[in-house]
């Protein structure tokens, strides 16, 4: 008697995939259909630069002809230090055009931790600009690597720095071949970008984005912000956290004008606003905070309704009432570098608009639910599994499974063992659920910060304060702060003999051994608590740290 099971489904005999019916996904392809319908379209503006959709494309695939001739191709990665740059966003298609993998670096990132991440991810070329030379050029006597340098030398810029590599940016172009191939990968789950986190430990974690999932999360950014044809965003999101949560790719679906900007500041958002017509921007909460709190004469929106996405650590209710008071509509999203950048949406309900504004920026606050391009989402016991009941109240892990997961984190099989446990990805957030389903984070079990929506690792400035002659144990917890959201608070106990060390010293002495958005902004003296068997008890010292 024949097995049913193993005969061939009708509805795959015969009906194989062929060239003509399947195509691995990728974003690559969103810039390609743009130049070919919107070619004359401006695709980026930076200062006086303009190009359009057209000369975008040819410029991408020119990079990607030299790379390929320089010898970089299939899995090699290709890294930038750059702040939002034309260079910076080209990247985002050449590397891959040309079947490399793209790693954006944190220019907020000190010498150490830019050497141990082009050795990690081995970067065989380092795209740098000039204002970074200076850490740049310390990381890459401190790296084992040695990847071919290709300087920025961006005309906006006219600050200090030098050049370190063997060409500059604008030259490679000339170099190549705007007709390029543009080549898909051969299959979808290929690597397109790799981003370091914090993550818990000292070393960051390297996590590795498909091209499945950065096409499907470019769409899912295009439907929950509901995205018009063509509109003008603002860069103040460095293009560095998640690939820019995919809108270096997702823009072009919507063949959007990128504007370019290498700081952010109240004055300049404002300013680019007014004069370039912007219509979305996305930032942590402590943009919009900045933003809200402006000079008068800074606040140039023109009188019309401006779209913005923010995510990082949770926004305050206060600041999203500010922001819509000036004109400004928020979305508030929520995700990790693990799922793309934003996963989770608080999708706002018609019947809301009629509620009292404390409430309407209360509801806003919370994270949402799950994107439609996310498949799972829920709030469970992280050794059970169990879900939480949706009360609003009872504690539980945060975890999503689904194509805008992660492919795991690069030569860490046990952490990504460890996060995917169960078949869902552990977040490491704590929160509740409500009973319309919508998500709420109350604390993070992770012991990061977020800062301005940097990512600190409690472990790596505790490292740092170990080293110090004077300091006997030290701990730290996030402080919460008005103006980035979170900072880093220190508790420190010091060695007899030493009671005359200062905060400040303590501090300084920080700032000189790490980044310093990283450094302690509070230092406390005095007994640390313990647990019986020794252990600092870290949630007592956020009870002071919040008290302060």
């Amino acid at each position: 008697m024949t097995d049913s099971a193993h005969l061939p489904d009708k509805y795959d005999r015969d009906l194989g995939r062929v060239p003509a019916n399947y195509t691995a996904l990728s974003p690559l392809t969103f810039l390609a259909r743009a130049a070919a319908v919107y070619p004359a379209h401006t695709a980026y503006i930076h200062g006086p630069r303009r190009a359009t959709y057209a000369e975008f494309y040819a410029r991408c695939r020119r990079l990607a002809s030299t790379l390929a001739a320089r010898g970089v191709g299939r899995s090699d990665t290709v890294a930038i230090m750059a702040p939002n740059v034309p260079a910076m966003l080209e990247a985002h298609y050449g590397v891959p055009m040309a079947g490399a993998v793209l790693c954006a670096l944190n220019v907020r990132l000190d010498p150490a931790a830019i050497a141990f991440i082009l050795d990690h991810g081995e970067a065989k070329a380092l795209l740098t600009d000039r204002e970074f030379s200076l850490i740049v050029k310390e990381a890459l006597k401190l790296a084992k690597v040695r990847p071919l340098v290709i300087d920025i030398d961006d005309p906006v810029y006219d600050g200090p720095g030098e050049r370190l590599g063997q060409v500059e940016y604008e030259a490679l172009l000339a170099e190549g071949d705007p007709a390029f191939p543009l080549t898909l990968p051969d299959d979808e789950w290929q690597a397109i970008a790799l981003n370091y986190t914090s993550g818990t430990t000292g070393d960051p974690k390297g996590v590795v984005f498909h091209h499945r999932g950065a096409y499907l999360n470019s769409l899912g950014n295009v439907l929950v912000w509901s995205l018009p044809p063509r509109p003008v965003y603002l860069w103040t999101l460095p293009m560095f956290h998640c690939n820019g949560w995919c809108f270096t790719w997702g823009l072009s679906v919507v063949a959007g004008t990128h504007v370019c900007l290498r700081k952010t500041t109240a004055e300049a958002v404002y300013a680019a606003i007014a004069e370039h017509g912007v219509t979305h921007f996305c930032g942590a909460p402590v943009v919009l905070n900045m933003l809200s709190n402006a000079p008068p004469e800074a606040r140039r929106a023109g009188g019309r309704t401006i779209e913005v996405m923010t995510a990082g650590s949770a926004p305050p209710a206060a600041v999203i009432a500010a922001m819509e008071k000036l004109g400004f509509h928020v979305t508030h999203v929520y995700g990790l570098t693990e799922t793309y950048g934003p996963a989770v949406v608080c999708a706002w309900h018609g019947e809301w608009d009629a509620l009292p504004a404390d409430r309407r920026a209360a509801l806003k606050a919370r994270q949402g639910v799950a994107y439609p391009v996310l498949e799972g989402l829920m709030v469970a016991d992280p050794e059970t599994l169990e879900p939480r009941p949706a009360d609003g109240q009872t504690l539980g892990e945060v975890m999503m499974r689904g194509n805008i997961t992660m492919k795991g984190y690069l030569k860490n099989p046990r952490s990504t063992e460890a996060a995917f446990t169960g078949g869902w990805f552990h977040t490491g957030d704590l929160g509740v659920i409500h009973p319309d389903g919508y998500i709420e984070l109350k604390d993070r079990s992770k012991d990061i910060i977020i800062s301005g929506g940097e990512n600190i690792s409690t472990i790596e400035v505790e490292g740092v304060l170990y080293q110090h002659p004077a300091v006997l144990e030290a701990a730290v917890v996030a402080r919460p702060d008005s103006t980035w959201g979170e900072t880093p608070c220190a508790f420190v106990t010091l060695k007899q003999g030493c009671e005359a060390t200062t905060d400040r010293e303590i501090m300084e002495f920080c700032r000189k051994n790490m980044a310093h958005f990283k450094a302690p902004k509070t230092v406390v003296f005095g007994p640390l608590p313990k647990t019986s068997t020794g252990k600092i008890v870290k949630y007592a010292l956020r009870e002071r740290a919040a008290a302060l």
